[in-house]
């Protein structure tokens, strides 16, 4: 089979066929395992150079959580730093000679896009039950119901569409300097691409979280909404 980006079959296991994209994602995940072992396996009250950079990390998400949801910080901390680190080690990936970015592939930014399309339900039930939850979607008209799930779908597959789009042309811009220039590509070009893939990462997050912040909306919350409007 002909190889093309990240499409090409690495191996195949019965109908399973397993992408250059999978690869890809599972050596982010293991990159990812390896470094929070590292950092988590000797921790102390007086930390080193490596704990005090991921408290630092830590406390940077946290904060920037609070700001959206004060009330449900730590409910969503780790899902939300789960994709902000995934995304920007997958982002960052593509400028590793022979790597490519598994964010360049619709498959892999649509399962992290289906993954916040679940996690807005999922925290939103916890956080005001199932009723509660169901009856934002009818509120304040019934008749809104089929504009909220037409909404809830639109913006997962822009959330997805979004990523893919500008991290294969990010991809593609960086290949065709390499190809042209070769080791003479200027640093500034590759710093912007650097600043570039982390800044995606850090808006499929915060599109994440307020997806999140809008689906743990407590009918109480809603009301006081309306009332201040």
């Amino acid at each position: 089979m002909e190889e093309k980006g990240l499409s090409w079959i690495a191996f195949s296991a019965g109908p399973l066929h397993v992408t250059g994209a999978v690869l890809m994602t599972w050596l982010v995940m293991a990159l990812l395992v390896g470094a929070s072992w590292l950092v988590t396996r000797r921790l102390r009250a007086r930390p080193g150079l490596m704990q005090t950079v991921a408290e630092g990390v830590v406390l940077a998400v946290e904060n920037a959580i609070r700001a959206v949801m004060p009330e449900h910080t730590g409910l969503v901390l780790p899902f939300i730093a789960t994709l902000w680190l995934f995304g920007g080690a997958a982002n960052l990936l593509g400028l590793v000679p022979l790597m490519n970015s598994p964010t360049a592939d619709l498959s892999v930014t649509g399962a992290l896009a289906v993954l916040v399309f679940l996690s807005v339900h999922w925290f939103g039930i916890r956080a005001a039950g199932l009723g509660g939850y169901l009856r934002h979607y009818v509120t304040p008209s019934p008749f809104l119901l089929p504009f909220h799930v037409i909404g809830e779908l639109t913006r997962t597959l822009a959330l997805a569409v979004r990523l893919f789009g500008n991290m294969m042309s990010m991809d593609l811009a960086a290949v065709l300097l390499l190809s042209v220039a070769g080791l003479l590509v200027p640093l500034p070009i590759l710093m912007l691409h650097i600043v570039e893939a982390l800044v995606q990462a850090y808006i499929f997050g915060i599109l994440a979280l307020v997806y999140i912040a809008g689906g743990v909306l407590t009918q109480r919350e809603l009301g006081l909404a309306r009332k201040a409007t």
